[in-house]
């Protein structure tokens, strides 16, 4: 009979018609092929594979001291915190307090004589112990919504770890790209020096005007401003990489990669079926809709009684000399049941709050998913892309550098003008800066591609 009680009162606060309307995509559904995991895995420090023991420093340097990634070690560790919190909630609760009071009782009022006009000491000592039936899982929810939050912070420190990384490495390649067009820059004026001297000596012997000697002249200024933009531009990506490593500005002023001694990294030709496994983000917003739906468990669990039994043993008495008197004792022992009858309101809305949270992490998780799907599609067509590219720009260059030798050459007998080798030149100029920007976006694409792919995140540092 007191059973159905409890279930008739607690039917007063209902969770009826509230519940999540959104789902989490499925992997076939945005293109994701099904089978077995890719045999190319990337490895958690994925930039030693480059072979370049200064980039390793710089991303060793940067992951140790990089203010963003204490951030992110921050919230772990006060996610790991919150866990504990629940952990400590669910189970017995031992409460301890003592209390001696100077009070004067009135004559005039219940106490009587002697007491009533008196003044004494109340003393209290006492231990009391609280536990909790969770028989509707409220605390157990709310742990593992809590770990569900650990676990998230903990992916989320993986991604951050993985962005910063990549960041580095794509500073490292645009540096690597600025010098390699300064050297391109500075070949181009120690040939416009030599050719101008070639003008000059023809200018004497009568063979050519001054209109060629100031075409001559001017084009090493031009060449000088190019190299001094170049300059800027290093500088300022030094600075940068600096700043990521968390270090002076000047700290990188004598860096110098080259691009042509990094090593290609072994990665997968096509979209890997365990995309969403690799990537630390979509981990972490995998564990954040399971925190959601826990925290919606949590919600509902509330529409239900809440039993707890309650114990207490100590002392109390009227002077503190007989507060350790066998006759101060007092103890008791008792069940409580708290129900939600005239709260339905607070509790729906509540439950309302939680379920639109829960949307909104699944469709934070969907939004995830489909973006790691684009970009790692993008970074594999602009691999494949870049290869062809290569191919052709390659075989443009080579017929640049025969066409400048051939126009160098024939103006030099006097069998054509000025003109055509600056028109040479300019074109093997363009192809050699179109070598050194498709090498360097090759590097940043395999970069990108790493990071697309997750980094090397280690689903085992998920709790």
């Amino acid at each position: 009979m007191s059973l159905a009680v409890i279930a008739l009162v607690a039917g007063c606060a209902s969770s009826a018609g509230i519940s999540s309307q959104a789902s989490a995509l499925e992997p076939v559904a945005v293109g994701l092929p099904s089978g077995a995991a890719s045999e190319v895995a990337v490895p958690t420090d994925w930039w030693r594979t480059w072979g370049d023991d200064a980039l390793t420093g710089v991303i060793d340097q940067a992951l140790k001291a990089q203010p963003s990634l204490k951030v992110a070690q921050a919230r772990l560790s006060r996610a790991q915190a919150a866990t504990a919190g629940e952990e400590a909630a669910d189970g017995l609760r031992i409460n301890g307090s003592a209390d001696a009071t100077r009070q004067h009782f009135s004559a005039n009022s219940i106490y009587p004589p002697p007491l009533g006009g008196s003044t004494r000491t109340l003393a209290n000592a006492q231990i009391a112990g609280i536990w909790e039936f969770d028989f509707f899982g409220l605390h157990r929810s709310a742990i593992e919504a809590a770990v569900g939050g650990e676990r998230a912070a903990a992916a989320d420190l993986q991604a951050a770890r993985n962005v910063l990384a990549s960041n580095v490495a794509q500073a490292y390649v645009q540096l690597g790209r600025l010098i390699a067009q300064r050297d391109v820059a500075q070949q181009a004026l120690s040939q416009r020096e030599q050719m101008l001297g070639l003008i000059r000596q023809r200018v004497d012997a009568g063979l050519d005007t001054r209109v060629e000697l100031k075409q001559g002249e001017g084009a090493l200024p031009d060449a000088r401003v190019q190299i001094e933009q170049l300059d800027e531009q290093i500088a300022a990506t030094r600075h940068a990489l600096a700043a990521l490593a968390a270090l002076p500005p000047q700290s990188y002023d004598q860096l110098r990669p080259d691009l042509q001694r990094l090593k290609a990294l072994p990665l997968p030709e096509v979209l890997p079926a365990d995309l969403l496994a690799r990537r630390a983000d979509i981990t972490a917003a995998r564990w954040r809709m399971e925190a959601a739906t826990k925290g919606v468990d949590v919600s509902k669990a509330q529409f239900y009684p809440n039993v707890s039994l309650t114990a207490f043993v100590g002392l109390s008495s009227i002077g503190l000399d007989r507060l350790v008197d066998s006759g101060s004792q007092h103890y008791g022992i008792g069940p409580a049941i708290h129900l939600p009858i005239f709260d339905a309101g607070r509790l729906r809305a509540q439950l309302r709050t939680r379920t639109a949270d829960l949307d909104a992490a699944v469709e934070s998780y969907n939004g995830a998913v489909l973006e790691a799907v684009r970009e790692t599609a993008d970074q594999l067509n602009a691999r494949q892309s870049l290869v062809r590219q290569r191919e052709q720009q390659a075989q443009a260059r080579s017929a640049a550098e025969a066409a400048y030798d051939i126009a160098r050459q024939r103006y030099e007998a006097g069998l054509s003008g000025y003109l055509t080798v600056l028109s040479a030149e300019t074109s093997l100029l363009n192809q050699r800066r179109q070598t050194v920007d498709l090498q360097a976006r090759a590097l940043s694409t395999q970069v990108a591609l790493v990071r697309a792919l997750g980094g090397g995140f280690d689903t085992t540092s998920a709790r």
